[in-house]
């Protein structure tokens, strides 16, 4: 491990980046931050022991080291019983957003992250802040105890944040918004880096007109990253980030995923254009650090999060097509089933994500047994194509494949697994409810400028935060 704690370790968790991806474009950069960390890291790559929706969860599982079971992040929604409908994960009315509706804060997550055990080693005298793009992941890094969280906002375009770090942004962040530097970023047309013909995955369309993109979508586009790094850098100058003796913590959410991105497998030349721009911005952020900090004193840490699965396309071309299972069509026959057993009664009160809800209230006025019903329709939804596993909730807590994953608050009273390329949807057919991903792989590098020796069989995404908090 590290002889002494870098005065700065900077977590930078990359949406959709993958290994096989880096290895495959490393030709095209002869120098940048992915360059650097590929030849001087430590490197290895996890998977996640859980079931992964392409959400929160990855996030909240590599920050705190526990699976949702015990941090009860599952997916970036959940299905509230009160009112059947679907809330944020992170949703708290008691908090208020700084330049946004949205009223999230960290509250649900029930494990201590990365920044938590920084605070409780060191106090106030720490200093811990989290920029991104994506308002719960953003969150998840910052954890409970961050001085600041912060992250774009897709309609404003400017960063906004929550009430529960403070009544007021960093002034660094504030002065962000209404910049030059930010200003001229949004002002840029994406077009390729590089001639369209020397990317390796261009489609016909690229090959005719290449591509090209204003900041409508900003926070699929390269100038997001490049705002994020920005605010990066003015807050470490503003809060004198490590630069002294006690360990700061600083969380950066980018992406990898552009705006016709259908996978996190590479498939457009544009989506190779945002690992040449991150090569790019990580190289610029690195550097910036190193001079102004010093190498010995700085930390990197890179790892990605799983977003939208395999690539369908890819499937269907090798002959094994991927197949759709609607949840709100099995809720439906669900609730015909038990009014065919029971009358004509409202017994579902909905399906979402691999659950189905049954009426508590309604079988606890008619005397009815809970246990007997979930086992009833747990047994009918076998009968379902395309359900490999079907448990009471009760019993999904004992499943080896699900365990890990379910928790009492984001999952219902029968809990089902489907069979492999089996997706998830809701309402209309081909409509993704949820990507459902058994067992994804990440890559984490490490890096500093002082001496460092790490174990060469970390494997398990929940080792991270080990890996790193043993070392502050």
């Amino acid at each position: 491990m590290f002889a002494v704690a870098p005065r700065l370790t900077v977590v930078v968790v990359v949406d959709g980046l993958r290994q096989e991806t880096l290895d495959q474009l490393r030709p095209y950069w002869q120098q940048g931050g992915l360059r650097m960390m590929a030849e001087e890291a430590y490197l290895t790559t996890v998977s996640f022991p859980h079931i992964v929706y392409g959400g929160s969860e990855t996030v909240a599982t590599l920050m705190t080291g526990v699976t949702p079971s015990a941090h009860g992040i599952s997916a970036d929604t959940y299905f509230l019983r009160s009112d059947r409908r679907i809330h944020p994960v992170l949703e708290d009315k008691q908090q208020s957003g700084i330049g946004t509706s949205l009223q999230l804060s960290p509250q649900s997550l029930l494990s201590a992250t990365i920044g938590d055990e920084i605070r409780i080693r060191y106090g106030e005298r720490a200093k811990i802040y989290a920029l991104g793009l994506d308002p719960n992941a953003t969150i998840l890094m910052a954890g409970h105890s961050a001085d600041g969280c912060c992250w774009l906002d897709s309609a404003s375009q400017m960063f906004v944040s929550s009430s529960y770090y403070g009544d007021t942004m960093p002034e660094a962040v504030i002065s962000m918004n209404s910049s030059d530097k930010r200003q001229e970023l949004l002002s840029r047309t994406w077009t390729p880096r590089i001639d369209i013909d020397l990317y390796n995955s261009p489609t016909e369309a690229e090959r005719k007109h290449g591509f090209s993109y204003n900041t409508t979508n900003l926070l699929r586009t390269p100038m997001a990253n490049s705002l994020v790094i920005e605010a990066a850098l003015a807050l470490q100058s503003s809060e004198h980030l490590g630069e002294d003796q006690i360990p700061d913590l600083l969380c950066l959410q980018l992406t990898t995923l552009s705006p016709l991105a259908t996978s996190d497998q590479l498939t457009t030349a544009e989506q190779e254009d945002m690992y040449l721009w991150l090569n790019q911005d990580l190289g610029f952020l690195i550097d910036r650090l190193t001079r102004t900090i010093g190498d010995k004193n700085l930390r990197i840490v890179l790892t990605g999060r799983p977003r939208l699965g395999q690539n369908i396309s890819a499937l269907t071309a090798a002959r094994m097509p991927a197949h759709y299972f609607n949840v709100d069509r099995a809720a439906a026959l669900v609730a015909s089933y038990l009014m065919a057993l029971y009358g004509t009664e409202r017994w579902v009160d909905g399906g979402y994500g691999q659950s189905i809800y049954l009426n508590r209230t309604l079988i606890e006025q008619k005397h009815f047994s809970l246990p007997q019903l979930q086992q009833q329709v747990a047994a009918f939804l076998m009968e379902f194509e395309g359900v490999s596993a079907a448990f009471p909730f009760a019993e999904a807590l004992g499943s080896v494949a699900l365990a890990p994953t379910v928790n009492k608050r984001m999952f219902g009273d029968v809990v089902f697994t489907l069979q492999p390329h089996w997706l998830l949807s809701a309402g209309d057919d081909k409509v993704l409810d949820r990507v459902v991903d058994e067992q994804p792989q990440v890559p984490v590098m490490i890096w500093s400028g002082a001496y460092q020796t790490f174990p060469t069989n970390v494997t398990d995404a929940t080792r991270l935060k080990f890996l790193l908090v043993g070392t502050f």
